[in-house]
């Protein structure tokens, strides 16, 4: 909340993006850093759902932050930055509350609907896609709630984000330290990442989908006792 409030106020003062990072960048390196114990809490079990999935999406956004952006002075003033920050933090908006609540027995049917049931159209170019390369059923992907969105957006403009990085990478030779004893290059590491990073991210978003599922299912049983 305080990440989204300090992001918005810059950018009505502003009138720009270009000061996303410079006004909350620090402040969302802390909080992914704390962020390392949600894999805990899955690992030892205080969370359901296990610790992979939230280890491969604390991996891929601490990669993203500390690793690139972090690094890299040219890729902090782009608008991709201010729409990952304004993504992540209105998510975690939603998502923490909700977790919180839920772990003391109380879960407020708007928290429910902004996390689960506020639903929006999908837009039929990524629908098609996805029903083509992925085989997920149309009927799937027609509703949805608005923390899907959410979490799209974020990974789509983490992905544009890498990808528009790639040539200061190259430029500033990177790691090339820690990677001169390895057979490729840091570059060469990023590319990689994004072609497998589709993939990876759809295995998040489908989680999302069982969970969303999981929890309205509860729901529905409730009504009918």
């Amino acid at each position: 909340a305080i990440s989204l409030y300090r992001l918005l106020t810059k950018f009505l003062s502003t009138n720009s993006v270009n000061g996303a990072y410079k006004s909350v960048g620090e402040l969302i390196c802390l909080l992914q850093a704390v962020a390392f114990l949600e894999v805990i809490h899955g690992a030892i079990g205080i969370v359901p759902g296990g610790m992979l999935l939230p280890l491969m999406q604390w991996g891929g956004r601490t990669h993203f932050l500390f690793a690139i952006v972090l690094r890299i002075h040219e890729v902090q003033v782009l608008p991709a930055v201010f729409i990952t920050f304004l993504a992540w933090s209105s998510s975690e908006v939603i998502r923490y509350p909700y977790y919180a609540l839920n772990c003391v027995g109380i879960s407020p049917s708007f928290i429910t609907f902004l996390r689960f049931d506020s639903l929006t159209v999908q837009p039929p170019t990524l629908q098609s896609i996805l029903h083509s390369l992925c085989f997920i059923p149309l009927e799937l992907l027609l509703v949805k709630c608005a923390y899907f969105d959410i979490a799209l957006i974020s990974n789509s403009e983490l992905v544009w984000l890498m990808y528009q990085a790639l040539p200061f990478i190259k430029q500033k030779h990177l790691y090339s330290d820690f990677f001169a004893r390895l057979t490729f290059s840091y570059y060469d590491f990023v590319k990689v990442v994004l072609l497998c990073y589709p993939f990876l991210w759809l295995k998040l978003y489908l989680h999302l989908f069982k969970q969303r599922r999981s929890k309205l299912r509860k729901d529905l049983k409730k009504k009918k006792n």
